[in-house]
């Protein structure tokens, strides 16, 4: 991910959900909509969670250490998860219990051109953070859908604004509908319904969110042209002949970590082998920028030991050994 492209995006939406979550208390304040009070906090929780993916984003450029010696590129990874859990327990959880509030004890709104105001501002605000996050995204999402690219993209930080975006305008939309529904009809009850809808809303966007930061977490391989453009560079058909077997692990978004068994001709010495090896990572490196750590073991390829599969319990999450 282009670090400034991100930067930008996360500032760009941070900048407006400020903005966007005083104009929204206020109109709370004078109106006692409902819909506007989840919008407020919906609004602070999503200027929190942009601060956490800056802080996550610094502090993964922290140089390597003894005790953690490939660095720190997955905190990024660890904030976009904390985004998740703000998003469900502070914007979800408070807008489906402000909506049940607002539906058991409605209250006639007052002021109206307050919220309904206020609402039109954040919509255009809204629509030029999104818009911001769409322009970045699509420098690196090429021909890939928008779904691809959210389920996809090893840089939490775009996809992660994207979905922020997208569920502000949407819960802006359905804000409006129940403030302007409570106004039409005169029952304050379509305010709460309107805030329930906001509140399923931001759960359901966390949980995707939860799901995909989970999954980088838990560590994922390099994509599929990445990998391939890998194997290319890996064989060079003379001292290297083949891959045996290859697993590639992402370290951070920017930082690939590469390990793989090759095949080497049986006659070969100890430093031919070596500089096959050393050429093989400068190769790697030429192709794949990102692949910094690379682990490469030569080994006489055998079919009869191929022909047998791959071995389950050399497999990192495979079957432990059992106990003696």
């Amino acid at each position: 991910m282009s670090a400034s492209g991100g930067t930008k995006a996360i500032v760009a939406a941070l900048a407006a959900n400020l903005a966007i979550a005083v104009a929204k208390f206020v109109a709370f304040l004078f109106s006692g909509s409902s819909s506007m009070l989840a919008e407020s906090v919906h609004s602070l929780a999503d200027s929190g969670n942009q601060a956490l993916l800056l802080v996550g984003g610094k502090k993964a450029k922290r140089e390597a250490t003894p005790q953690h010696p490939f660095g720190y590129g997955r905190e990024r990874y660890i904030y976009a998860f904390l985004v998740s859990i703000v998003l469900f327990s502070v914007g979800g959880m408070f807008a489906l219990y402000e909506g049940y509030e607002k539906i058991k004890h409605p209250h006639e709104l007052t002021h109206w051109y307050w919220p309904v105001g206020v609402l039109v501002f954040a919509i255009i605000a809204e629509t030029f953070s999104f818009r911001t996050a769409i322009k970045e995204s699509n420098v690196l999402r090429g021909k890939r859908s928008w779904k691809e690219f959210v389920r996809h993209a090893k840089a939490p930080e775009l996809p992660v604004v994207l979905l922020e975006d997208l569920g502000a305008l949407v819960g802006l939309i359905l804000a409006l509908g129940g403030v302007g529904l409570a106004l039409l009809t005169g029952d304050a009850v379509w305010d709460g319904i309107g805030t329930l809808c906001i509140g399923i809303l931001l759960i359901l966007i966390a949980l995707v969110l939860a799901a995909e930061t989970k999954s980088l977490l838990l560590g994922e391989s390099a994509g599929t042209e990445e990998t391939q453009k890998i194997e290319a560079a890996l064989v060079d058909g003379d001292t290297v002949t083949r891959i045996i077997h290859m697993r590639t692990l992402h370290l951070g978004p920017d930082e690939l970590l590469v390990a793989a068994k090759i095949a080497v001709q049986h006659d070969d010495t100890a430093t031919e082998i070596a500089s096959a090896i050393d050429a093989a990572e400068s190769r790697i490196r030429d192709a794949v920028p990102i692949a910094r750590v690379i682990y490469l073991e030569p080994d006489i390829y055998s079919e009869a030991e191929a022909a047998k599969g791959p071995d389950p319990e050399a497999s990192p999450g495979g079957p432990a050994p059992a106990a003696h």
